[in-house]
């Protein structure tokens, strides 16, 4: 199936394409992209979704408040949030090479990616269940539901539409630091801009990725929007 798009691709370009890039690379950092932002958005929506419960339901006035773990929690979350990409990517080379063996490749991406992803995702998560009335989960816990009960099948429940908007953002911002990783040999369409557009001065390369990106954020959007309508 690969090898036909690739030809596809090939013979449809051939007219107006004469860069030294060729679209059998081209396609192949392709699925390096999607295979980062697969894996790393898993993990990191996994990772996510316990710190944001957890900061909900830990914080002053929840439902298993505790003021060790909030306190303990939130400013680690906050750290994590507040390091640029491209600092984080390199400091966790050590962690990197632990886990993969490697630092370099997309494997070896995605264990900072899902480091970076993973508190955003967990802030945005803390934001949709907060929006979740009050009176639902005090209705709730009068039907004498358990404080699990309240979480899986109230208040995500009912936080399903902006859960979903906001794990969109959460997913356009990952593209966004894909494209970054391919600044350390991560792969990727990023670093094919980096490596062919920059380094070679080829234009058209840099212009293709950006089309590309552009495509890839307007169809995970419309997607978003159209799945937190559905009822």
């Amino acid at each position: 199936m690969r090898d036909l798009i690739v030809q596809w691709l090939t013979e449809a370009s051939t007219p107006f394409w004469h860069s030294s890039l060729s679209i059998d690379q081209f396609v192949t950092a392709l699925q390096e992209t999607f295979q980062m932002v697969f894996f790393s958005l898993l993990f990191g929506c996994i990772w996510g979704l316990i710190q944001g419960v957890t900061l909900v339901v830990t914080r002053t006035g929840g439902i298993l408040q505790n003021r060790a773990i909030y306190y303990f929690l939130n400013p680690i979350v906050n750290a994590l949030r507040s390091l640029p990409f491209i600092i984080l990517l390199i400091a966790v080379i050590p962690l990197t090479k632990l886990l993969v063996g490697t630092s370099i490749g997309t494997w070896a991406a995605i264990v900072p990616l899902t480091i970076y992803v993973g508190p955003y995702l967990g802030r945005l998560i803390e934001t949709s269940l907060l929006e979740v009335n009050e009176g639902i989960i005090e209705s709730a816990q009068a039907m004498g539901a358990s404080p699990w009960q309240i979480i899986f099948k109230f208040i995500i429940p009912e936080a399903r539409s902006s859960l979903i908007l906001n794990l969109t953002t959460g997913t356009i911002s990952l593209i966004g630091a894909t494209a970054m990783a391919g600044a350390v040999g991560a792969g990727g369409i990023g670093d094919l801009a980096i490596s062919y557009g920059y380094q070679r001065f080829d234009t058209s390369v840099v212009i293709l990725t950006v089309i590309v990106l552009l495509i890839l954020v307007q169809l995970v959007q419309s997607f978003g929007d159209w799945l937190a309508k559905l009822r």
